[in-house]
């Protein structure tokens, strides 16, 4: 299960309206071993795509040393997706490296009715989806 805060949801859910019809994409860090996502990093879609994501790789291996300095870890790594539903594609499932991430997905597309947005996360592990329950807090 993921356990996020409101202010982290909303942030993550702005950063997806802001970029669209662009997907958004980002990463929210935290203490290493924690499990605990703290600190809202929205990166630059280098493909400047409404239907594929890719972080600049320099603007990753600076964000990898950064929370290496500061003993953190990728807890969440977001992105969204503008025409269809949030859930992984197979380009989505290829490129998940992290599997201790929960990587959750926006859709600023109402493909389901259910208003306009859709905030999902999911586990990633050796190109097994398995989607979880996301709780969100008001504080940690």
């Amino acid at each position: 299960m993921l356990t996020i805060t409101q202010a982290l949801v909303d942030q993550i859910v702005a950063h997806a309206r802001n970029d669209h019809p662009d997907e958004a994409c980002g990463v929210v860090a935290g203490p290493a071993g924690s499990d605990r996502p703290e600190r809202f990093i929205p990166m630059l879609n280098a493909a400047m795509s409404p239907t594929f994501y890719e972080f600049d790789s320099g603007d990753l291996l600076k964000l990898y040393r950064e929370m290496d300095d500061r003993d953190e870890e990728p807890v969440v790594i977001y992105h969204s997706h503008t025409a269809t539903e949030a859930y992984p594609s197979r380009t989505d499932i290829s490129y998940a490296n992290e599997p201790g991430a929960h990587y959750v997905l926006v859709s600023t597309a109402d493909t389901d009715g259910a208003g306009e947005f859709q905030f999902r996360s999911f586990r990633i592990v050796e190109g097994e989806v398995t989607e979880e329950e996301v709780q969100v807090v008001e504080a940690y």
